[in-house]
Parts: C-alpha cells; structure tokens; sequence
C-alpha cells in the first residue's frame, strides 16, 4: 500500500477541495485569516490555470461562536444549529472578500442528503453546481446544517469529509482534496506513536486500512481520520482520486498540482460511472441493505450475474420496488448497491428460495431478480 505517491497534474482538470475546521481555525476557537488567505490564493492560482474547483467549507459554527463572542462550548444541536446559521453569513463574507481581490465571484450551496435523495434533485444540484463552473464562478458548498438532521434527529455536524466526497461524485470530479492539519495517512496516530510511519499511497481501501484509520482519529475534530477514508472510499469507487494532505503546508494544492508527493494519494478505482450509477453508489437515496451469502458474492463480483433471492440472508430496513439499496456480504462489507425490483416485505418472504418459487410465495412475481445487473453498481 506504500510507494511513492506521485500526482499527474495534467489528469486533474476538475477539483474538490475541502477544507477542515481546524485547518481554517489554525487550531483556535475563530476563523484564521492567514489561513483562509493562503487557501484562496492557492485555488486563484489554480483557478487562472484553467482549474475547474468547487470548495467544500467548514467553519460555520466558529465563525458563528466568533460573532457572538462565545467562549462557553454550549452542547445540543438546536444550539449548534444556531451558531452555523450565524456563522454562515461570516464565513461567507470572508471568502467574498478573499476571492474579491483575485478578482473571483463567489457563490454559496447549502445542501442537504435530501435534496439529494431523488434522481431529480441530484440532477438539479448537479446541473446547478456545472453552471456555475462554467461561469468561471467557485462555489463554497457546505451542509444546511440549520435543517439538516439524520433519521435519528441528530445533527451530523461538520462531517464534511463524506459531503464533499458526495459533492465530488455529483459533479464528476478528477480530483478530491481533503485538507487538513495532519499530513495524511499513517500506520498509528503519530500524535500517540514516535514509530508511526506515514503511508504515501493506498491502492485500495480494505478492513486494514478502514482499521488504521478508526486508531488515528482526531478527538478535536468531529470528523478525524475514519470520515476521510469513509470519504476516500466513496470517491474512489466513482472514479475519482483522493488525496489527504495538511493544508498548513506553504502551496501544498500548487504543489500537488504540480506533480510533488505532499500528502496520501488513494488513486480511483474504477473508470468514470455513468450519471446513474454515480448517483446509486453515493448512497443518498438508500432505503436498506441486503445481505448476501458468499455465494452471490461471488456470482456478482466474478460472474457478473445478477442478484436473486437464493443468495440473500437478510433485509434489513424498509423500502419498495424501485428504491435504491445497498448490498453486504455476511460480515457488513459493502459489495456495492442498485434497484430494487421486489420491496423490503417482499424479498423477506422469498428469500434463499429459488426464483421459480417467487409466483408461489407472492402470488406475483416482477422478474428473476431481485436486483438486475443492469440495475447494480460493484464497489
């Protein structure tokens, strides 16, 4: 998984970079303007190259803890709710100011996974977002975290890895920049561990490294480690390149850019998804999960073969014909995704049957499978 990481400048056309909290705080409890200074100037640079870049932003919630003069770390998500619609507005006007003086228009997208969730509102978002790349305008996009809540009412506040990588995949990007304040990837928390040694290139995420990651997290920071290979994860499978690199480093984007080793460079995975597909494998529109035998682990990944009901062990959730969902294997590794032709109180009765039997069992029936291969998407 190590070697040396080297970066072709000339495949990396359209970018996402994102920026932490702690990279855009310098570590403190306020926005820090040589750092956000130093940000912009890289991306002007890159932007009057002929780079295509959007920016995925934290720092609301500081910015808004900043504004109110807040020293007081007040818990609760309503409360949090409230310093990023605050904040927002300041992050906002510290980046139109930036940009203003490379003579750069700015503009704002505050997403939600629900507006994501539907084919139509992908295809909105992402239409909206290439528009304004092809005005020369950089959008800084960041969760609506005034609104945004989870299934279980919680508010996954600043976990802005796994937005941008989702942001990454809307817009069919080249390339993922996650900046933060560590210099990437390594075997244990360098913090903890004078032993740790730094991993410039991983070919491909697997249990091992999701378990490096899960040993490195950042306890001041809501996302850490486990977030950006999350993220990494999702990039890669849509056919783009990641890299985590510490954002404190002088022009570590130009030098990137330019072909230099500055951080952990996970390289794609797979070619360029189609539109449809893309959508499907960033899991914004996933109602549940199936979990499959070994069995149709195999038929799928090395047969190419649709799913049926025979190699299914479980459903979990609820959804119907025609909803996206994802596909386990029996220890909870993610083989990929797609639509499902039978719902989720449906597959319950006919699964492990053979598909001659789905007219017995449901009195109907709507095909053989119960995810066509058409339909599926393999990580």
């Amino acid at each position: 998984m190590a070697g040396q990481a080297i970066i072709k400048s000339m495949s990396y056309h359209r970018i996402v970079a994102k920026f932490g909290t702690n990279l855009l705080t310098g570590g403190t409890d306020r926005l820090d303007p040589n750092a956000m200074a130093s940000l912009v100037e890289q991306i002007s640079q890159l932007h009057d190259k002929g780079h295509e870049i959007i920016i995925v932003s934290s720092g609301a919630v500081a910015a808004g803890r900043q504004k109110l003069g807040l020293t007081e770390d007040y818990k609760g998500t309503p409360f949090k709710q409230v310093l990023a619609s605050v904040g927002q507005n300041q992050l906002m006007q510290a980046y139109d100011q930036l940009f203003s003086w490379h003579k750069i228009t700015v503009a704002q997208a505050l997403l939600t996974k629900a507006n994501f969730a539907d084919r139509a509102g992908y295809l909105n978002a992402r239409n909206t977002l290439l528009a304004l790349i092809e005005l020369g305008v950089i959008c800084i996009v960041n969760e609506n975290d005034v609104v945004a809540t989870d299934e279980l009412g919680e508010l996954k506040f600043g976990d802005n890895d796994n937005l941008s990588a989702m942001v990454a995949n809307l817009v069919d990007a080249d390339l993922l920049a996650l900046l933060t304040d560590i210099d990437g990837l390594y075997t244990a928390d360098p913090q903890h561990n004078p032993s740790a040694k730094f991993i410039p290139r991983v070919e491909r995420i697997d249990s091992s490294i999701e378990r490096l990651a899960s040993g490195a997290k950042n306890s001041s920071s809501v996302g850490g480690m486990i977030t950006k290979i999350e993220a990494a994860k999702l990039a890669t499978a849509s056919g783009v390149a990641v890299i985590i690199a510490n954002g404190r480093k002088p022009d570590v984007l130009i030098r990137a850019m330019s072909g230099e080793s500055v951080g952990t460079i996970f390289p794609s995975c797979s070619n360029k998804l189609e539109s449809k597909q893309r959508w499907m494998l960033s899991r914004l529109a996933s109602k549940g999960n199936l979990v499959i035998d070994g069995g149709a682990v195999n038929a799928l990944k090395n047969q190419k073969r649709s799913l049926l009901p025979a190699g299914i062990v479980g459903v979990e959730g609820k959804f119907k014909r025609g909803d996206v969902v994802d596909i386990h294997d029996s220890e909870d590794n993610q083989i990929g995704c797609g639509i499902a032709n039978y719902s989720s109180k449906d597959i319950t009765i006919i699964k492990g049957a053979h598909s001659e039997e789905i007219p017995n069992l449901l009195s109907y029936e709507y095909g053989d499978e119960v995810i066509h291969r058409n339909n599926m998407v393999l990580i």
